[in-house]
């Protein structure tokens, strides 16, 4: 089992950032990126699994677990900042981007605007677009209507809708208590954010290589959500996995861990990153 280290790095005007390494200095760099209401916790699954091929960074983002909270800057622009910033403080020259969930919008962002620093992309349960989506009025209507103390049944609901079959409760629990340590405005604007984008832009000019994992029990993303991605960046490759929900990292972590060796091998030269 891989060992996890905590660290921080300070990042866009001293925002502090905590994050997890683990792997091997020789490794692939590979950067996990979550998405609303997690934290690096959202990876340990992951992080604990890594072969020796690969070197992990799961950073926290802000407004998120024990992040900086700064009054305002939850927009997918701001998170994808603050991406390419930690980058930086870490001395990464180069990684594949891990992206989970809504974590997957700024992860995209940074993967077509800075294809120098990105050596590939991988999607995990990453949506598409959220026009028209049947779920995006109510998701907007209750994030409205959340007041601090952000209640736990709102954060149960949203940890444990993420996936088709249960989960070790103690881990269930521990991305509960992260996704409460978020104040109900965290909540508002960055999921505002996301639903306000046009998430279609985000996908443009993504030249790197590209992996879309996708659970075919997703309650929230549909296989047709997940061929706008495909549609919109070329060359990119698709993994369904069956009887998986949304949250595939948490359901299959093996088999994800060894899907994203499996890329990097393919997308990266020996003695390169």
């Amino acid at each position: 089992m891989t060992v996890i280290s905590l660290k921080s790095a300070q990042v866009n005007e001293g925002l502090t950032l905590p994050y997890a390494e683990a792997g091997y200095p020789s490794g692939t760099p590979v950067v996990f990126v979550h998405g609303l209401g997690d934290s690096w916790w959202s990876f340990e699954p992951l992080l604990r699994r890594l072969p020796p091929s690969l070197h992990g960074y799961a950073p926290t983002q802000r407004g998120h677990g024990d992040a900086g909270r700064p009054a305002d800057g939850y927009t997918p622009d701001d998170f994808a900042a603050d991406l390419v910033a930690f980058l930086d403080a870490a001395d990464i020259p180069r990684a594949v981007l891990v992206a989970a969930s809504t974590g997957g919008i700024p992860a995209r962002i940074v993967a077509g605007s800075h294809p120098d620093r990105i050596a590939g992309l991988v999607l995990l349960g990453v949506p598409g677009t959220f026009a028209d989506h049947p779920a995006a009025d109510a998701w907007r209507k209750s994030l409205d209507g959340l007041a601090d103390p952000v209640p736990r049944a709102f954060v149960e609901e949203f940890v444990t809708g993420a996936t088709a079959a249960p989960l070790a409760r103690g881990f269930v629990e521990t991305m509960i208590e992260e996704g409460l340590k978020l104040p109900a405005h965290v909540w508002q604007e960055t999921g505002r954010g996301l639903l306000d984008a046009d998430l279609g832009a985000t996908l443009a000019g993504i030249l790197v290589p590209t992996l879309v994992i996708w659970g075919e029990q997703d309650r929230f993303l549909t296989r047709d959500d997940q061929r706008i991605i495909l549609d919109a960046v070329h060359g990119a490759e698709f993994l369904p996995y069956e009887n998986t929900g949304h949250a595939v990292h948490w359901e299959q972590p093996e088999r994800v861990v060894a899907d994203i060796a499996g890329f990097a091998a393919r997308i990266i030269r020996p003695g390169t990153t």
